[in-house]
């Protein structure tokens, strides 16, 4: 019974910490630390692997893409200015935002293990860039968008109307079941499916993150209005009138002779070749021709 017990202990360890192998673990797997401020990323691991075990620790960013940090107990060339490896353990005496993703403290030797350590740069959002229309048509699908490129972890979103908050799902909020907005607070993204009259009003959007005071961009008033048929009705009906007064001073211009006419081209006389007579005449300057016969 102590025996099974030990065993779903260890398995526990082992997924809990992210191990490959057995008995390879961290202090802190998730780790936040101000930008530019230093932090520890630490890795033991059991006498198991062997009085030789290796230690290297890898990177791997938000993309996918994967480096060495530490290789043969060394930093490489991106880290070798800011990082320092002391036993099994990673020193940063300066992060910045890149450095933001998943770093694998992984020992070989006799066995083979693995532990991950989440690293979280706090970086304050920053003014959010906002995409506000001025003036839309009614009936038409309308698009706000925000986003802050600075803020670590991604900022949340938040969308004022007229100095209000409006709620991510309004048909659950009582006051704001006749809205129709669609709003993601992960990518900043408010959209109007079919915009109505009463949407026009003065939008702003929030950028916020644990890692400093949240931040908006500037209120822009969105006008909405009714598609103007009498004016498409008229554009069209004085575009066919001037069509045919086109059409008419054309007609005139050519009854009038004021247009160049279409004269007929003259026909090109027929040619007739005639070879050159093999014999040429008394006249000819060509060859010479026998005209007496000499008698010897």
């Amino acid at each position: 019974m102590i025996h099974g017990w030990l065993v779903s202990v260890l398995l526990f360890s082992s997924v809990a910490t992210g191990v490959r192998g057995f008995l390879v673990t961290t202090g802190n797997p998730k780790v936040q630390v101000k930008e530019h401020a230093g932090v520890d990323l630490t890795c033991s691991y059991s006498a198991d692997f062997g009085s030789n075990a290796r230690v290297e620790w890898k990177f791997k960013d938000r993309s996918g893409s994967q480096n060495f940090v530490c290789f043969d107990g060394k930093p490489t060339a991106p880290y070798s200015d800011r990082v320092t490896m002391y036993g099994s353990n990673l020193r940063f005496s300066k992060v910045t935002r890149k450095d933001n993703g998943e770093y694998y403290c992984e020992v070989s030797g006799v066995k083979f293990g693995e532990t991950r350590v989440t690293l979280t740069v706090l970086v304050p959002p920053s003014t959010p860039l906002c995409r506000i229309p001025t003036s839309v048509t009614t009936g038409k699908k309308v698009l706000l968008s925000c986003h802050d490129m600075d803020g670590s972890p991604p900022p949340q979103y938040k969308w004022y109307r007229n100095g209000v908050l409006l709620p991510p799902e309004p048909s659950k909020i009582s006051g704001f079941q006749n809205y129709t907005y669609l709003m993601n607070s992960s990518n900043g993204n408010l959209v109007f499916p079919s915009i109505k009259k009463t949407d026009a009003a003065e939008y702003y959007c929030e950028a916020l993150n644990i890692a400093g005071p949240p931040q908006r961009c500037k209120a822009v008033k969105m006008e909405v209005r009714d598609i103007n048929t009498g004016g498409i009705v008229a554009g069209v009906i004085v575009a066919l009138l001037l069509l045919v007064l086109l059409a008419v001073g054309i007609w005139y211009a050519h009854k009038k002779g004021y247009l160049p006419q279409l004269t007929e081209s003259r026909q090109k006389p027929n040619m007739v070749y005639q070879p050159p007579s093999v014999y040429g005449g008394e006249d000819d300057d060509g060859d010479f021709k026998q005209k007496s016969s000499f008698v010897v």
